[in-house]
C-alpha cells in the first residue's frame, strides 16, 4: 500500500499592508498631534536655513521690536540686565541663556546684550532663531 505524500505549504506573512497601515499611522500622529507655542512676547525671529536643536532653555532674553528687554518674562534694561543675570546665576551655577531677538533690531544692541551676558558668567549662549521654509 502506497500513502500519498503531500507536500506541506509554506507560510508567507505578507508585511506590504501591514507597513502601509504604519505609515498611514504615522502621517496621522504627525498631522493630528499640536505643537507648543512658546507664550509671551511676539517676536518675528530670523530666518536660517540649517538649525541645530537645543531644548535647553534656563534663562531666555527676548528682545522685540521696540528693542524693549525681557528677562524671563520680566522687563528689563541694559543697566539692570547684568546684575539680573549674576542673580539667576546665583540660582543656578551652569544656566544656558536662550537670545530671542526680532529680526529688526539692531545687530548693536544684539552684540550688547551679549557682551552683557558675558561679563556676567554665562557660559552658554543660544541665539534662537526659525527654520526658513524651502519655497
Amino acid at each position: 500500500m502506497q500513502f500519498s505524500h503531500k507536500p506541506k505549504r509554506k507560510v508567507l506573512i505578507n508585511v506590504t499592508s501591514l507597513i502601509d497601515v504604519m505609515f498611514i499611522l504615522l502621517i496621522f500622529v504627525m498631522v493630528t498631534s499640536t505643537f507648543l507655542e512658546q507664550p509671551g512676547i511676539k517676536l518675528e525671529l530670523p530666518k536660517v536655513k540649517s538649525v541645530e536643536i537645543e531644548q535647553v532653555e534656563n534663562l531666555v532674553i527676548y528682545i522685540d521690536e521696540k528693542q524693549e528687554l525681557f528677562l524671563n518674562d520680566h522687563q528689563s534694561t541694559l543697566r539692570d540686565l547684568k546684575e539680573r543675570l549674576q542673580d539667576a546665576i546665583k540660582e543656578n551655577p551652569n544656566p544656558t541663556l536662550v537670545l530671542r531677538a526680532d529680526r529688526t533690531v539692531p545687530h548693536g544692541l544684539v552684540v550688547k546684550v551679549m557682551d552683557i551676558a558675558k561679563q556676567s558668567g554665562i557660559k552658554r549662549l543660544v541665539v534662537a532663531t526659525r527654520l526658513e521654509m524651502a519655497e
